[in-house]
């Protein structure tokens, strides 16, 4: 094979802070390779997910160290966090892109800041991976559900962690030991898995979602699912994905999940609707209402916290309770994280790919509802009306 003749595909070292994850993992080279892809690596890019360099080019992949010279030769470019899901240090990789050419990663798309307009007036050519559809065909590229996985159990080993008791029962000499109650707010990825970590662990686990129809998922777990006369109508957009509901609904959920939020010794909350602030679901005065020592996990502290009282990035104690709002969770267990996100990564890429060269087919449900920006114009409909495009 002529590797001349092949896409050059760049991976450089994550630049967010505390990012650990890498875009590919050198089994995804294996398989690209095959549709005549040249990999060319930034030094150490897999180091903080425990992938080095060698592995990289025990797979064929060649290693740069200069970042400059990475983005200059590459045609494509895949990243954990594109310059839009970069506010530290996006714009300096901006900087080193070119007109036309093809950026693959995160792009936090429907919350649109700065840096993605620029991109539009370099003639970058993005794809978001927020966007996949979830349809049955894209399963396997499915990024937020993958990554959701890893926040789900994580989650739970934080609570763990914080939790001044054990999860499990224990039958002891010293007496019996009961086992520590548990509440997850929202039944989707992460919910469940946080459902499977928590019930693995021993405790006794209840959940909650406004979409009765899972019901069953949760049981099939081993967790009691709470029922709430609720009228939610529609809960998911044509996506798949959570729908934004109204306060009044939000408030009237409040008051019958107060109890249940008081007798359980974590919450975990995982309530989220892409490109918008996460609804309140835990207020203060539900929070005082908890025994001391109890913990409350908010996953949806990037998107402003399903708590009232959630901190990003931090860990703190209000009426005794402490209140963790842990910021890109997938990012502390990289290795397993970097392997999910690299094989949804390298599926939707490959599905492009005709001849060597990427086709960009807009008949195809996948590639119309992941492309953001070409040719120097943003051209996702949302994204444009979210960023006023279309006045």
């Amino acid at each position: 094979m002529d590797n001349s003749k092949n896409l050059i595909v760049a991976i450089p070292r994550e630049s967010f802070p505390d990012e650990h994850r890498v875009a590919i993992i050198p089994d995804s080279i294996s398989l690209l390779g095959k549709a005549g892809i040249s990999f060319q690596i930034e030094t150490g890019a897999g180091d903080e997910a425990g992938i080095p360099d060698d592995k990289y080019r025990a797979k064929g992949a060649e290693i740069i160290s200069d970042r400059k010279t990475l983005f200059d030769r590459a045609d494509v470019i895949l990243q954990v966090r594109t310059p839009g899901a970069n506010p530290v240090n996006g714009q300096s990789d901006l900087a080193l892109m070119r007109r036309g050419q093809i950026v693959i990663g995160l792009a936090e798309a429907l919350s649109p800041g700065q840096v993605l307009k620029d991109m539009a007036e370099k003639g970058i050519t993005l794809f978001s991976m927020e966007l996949i559809p979830r349809i049955t065909r894209a399963q396997a590229m499915d990024v937020l559900s993958s990554q959701a996985t890893v926040g789900g159990y994580k989650a739970v080993l934080l609570a763990a962690e914080a939790l001044p008791r054990m999860f499990p029962m224990f039958m002891t000499a010293a007496g019996t030991i009961a086992p520590a109650k548990i509440f997850i707010i929202g039944a989707g990825v992460a919910g469940l898995q946080a459902i499977a970590t928590a019930k693995r662990l021993g405790a006794m686990v209840k959940a909650y979602d406004i979409r009765a129809a899972v019901k069953e998922q949760v049981e099939s777990l081993g967790a009691r699912f709470v029922e709430m006369e609720l009228e939610a109508g529609e809960t998911e957009d044509k996506g798949g994905y959570a729908r934004a509901m109204d306060e009044t609904f939000y408030r009237k959920q409040r008051e019958l999940m107060a109890k249940v939020v008081a007798e359980s010794d974590v919450v975990i909350a995982t309530a989220a609707v892409p490109g918008k602030k996460a609804p309140i679901l835990i207020t203060n005065d539900m929070i005082e209402k908890m025994s001391s020592g109890s913990v409350i996990i908010d996953l949806a502290a990037e998107r402003g916290g399903n708590c009232e009282s959630t901190e990003l990035g931090k860990s703190i104690r209000k009426f005794g309770v402490t209140i963790i709002g842990p910021e890109n969770l997938p990012a502390t267990v990289p290795y397993h994280a970097s392997q999910m996100y690299s094989k949804n990564i390298a599926t939707f890429f490959l599905s492009m790919i005709k001849e060597r060269k990427v086709n960009i087919d807009l008949e195809d449900e996948i590639i119309r509802e992941t492309l953001v920006m070409r040719d120097g114009q943003v051209v996702h409909p949302v994204v444009r009306k979210i960023m006023g495009l279309d006045k």
